[in-house]
């Protein structure tokens, strides 16, 4: 089967791009989506890779009648045999070729269209933590969740071997901060947070299959969180007022639930500018655009 691997700016500029480097129609191959980058403003690329379809095969014509031998006046030659019909071909009826795969990409949106946030079919796992962006009022966490939570991290804490003190911080809403350190914190916040969010996400799974109350535990080590957050706010900031100058909508890069919430609470009371997000876990990210 023959395939190609093609960077454009839309996964339609690909498919016609990999069709002609192909040489077939666009319905004769299948594509899908590599790699899809968005940056500022709606500046985005996309890589495919595309596959040749089998095409149905022809179908069998019946091979014409031989005409008659004309006569031939005062000649010895005998006339040349009819030629043998072709055997019949028994031909498998084929499935319809499929359309090209192709992954929808995020457009950027005209001005006045009323923004509303895509149907997401996603795993339970990260609908529990998708759930944490829009908390539910009703639940508040405890001091005993607070307990429960906190014990469960130095339990995987301690099954990891890892020399690190995990405390009880503020409770607000159903979220319970976790302060952590050590040695070995380090270690738990990693490279942008990595290892700290992976974490954390392992607790909420853990916790919301144990405890099943709706209550989350938010991990911080060595002060990362209080940080990232001031650094948010900041970017967030800074991205509005070009939004605002220009008009233009801006994506972010993807962040975890979480850190979605920090770019929404950061932009409620800016004036002029609204936030949603779009995408699908772990590359859901938040979108800035002016206000209608």
């Amino acid at each position: 089967m023959q395939s190609v691997e093609i960077t454009a700016k839309t996964v339609q500029e690909a498919t016609k791009a990999a069709a002609t480097k192909l040489g077939v129609g666009t319905d004769a191959i299948t594509v899908t989506v590599l790699e899809e980058t968005k940056g500022l403003f709606g500046k985005s690329s996309v890589r495919i890779r595309a596959d040749v379809v089998a095409s149905a095969p022809a179908a069998v014509e019946p091979t014409p009648a031989p005409a008659p031998a004309k006569a031939v006046k005062k000649t010895t030659k005998a006339a040349p045999k009819a030629a043998a019909p072709a055997p019949e071909v028994e031909v498998e009826p084929e499935a319809p070729a499929a359309a090209p795969v192709v992954e929808p990409v995020a457009k950027k949106a005209p001005k006045g269209r009323a923004k509303a946030e895509p149907k997401v079919e996603a795993p339970v796992e990260a609908a529990e933590v998708e759930k944490t962006e829009e908390p539910d009022k009703e639940i508040v966490a405890t001091d005993v969740d607070g307990e429960r939570l906190t014990a469960l991290v130095k339990e995987l804490l301690a099954a990891a071997n890892l020399q690190v003190n995990a405390k009880t911080g503020e409770i607000a809403g159903r979220y319970v901060n976790i302060h952590l350190d050590g040695k070995d914190a380090a270690f738990l916040v990693g490279k942008h947070g990595e290892v700290l969010n992976a974490m954390q996400y392992l607790v909420n799974i853990i916790a919301g299959r144990r405890f099943d109350n709706g209550v989350r535990a938010t991990l911080d080590g060595n002060d990362y969180r209080r940080r990232r957050e001031d650094a948010l706010t900041v970017l967030a900031t800074k991205i509005a007022d070009q939004v605002k100058e220009r008009g233009e909508e801006a994506v972010l890069d993807a962040l975890p639930a979480f850190e979605r919430r920090i770019v929404h609470k950061a932009l409620s009371g800016y004036e002029g500018i609204s936030t949603y997000s779009e995408g699908e876990e772990p590359n859901r990210r938040v979108v800035i655009a002016p206000a209608d």
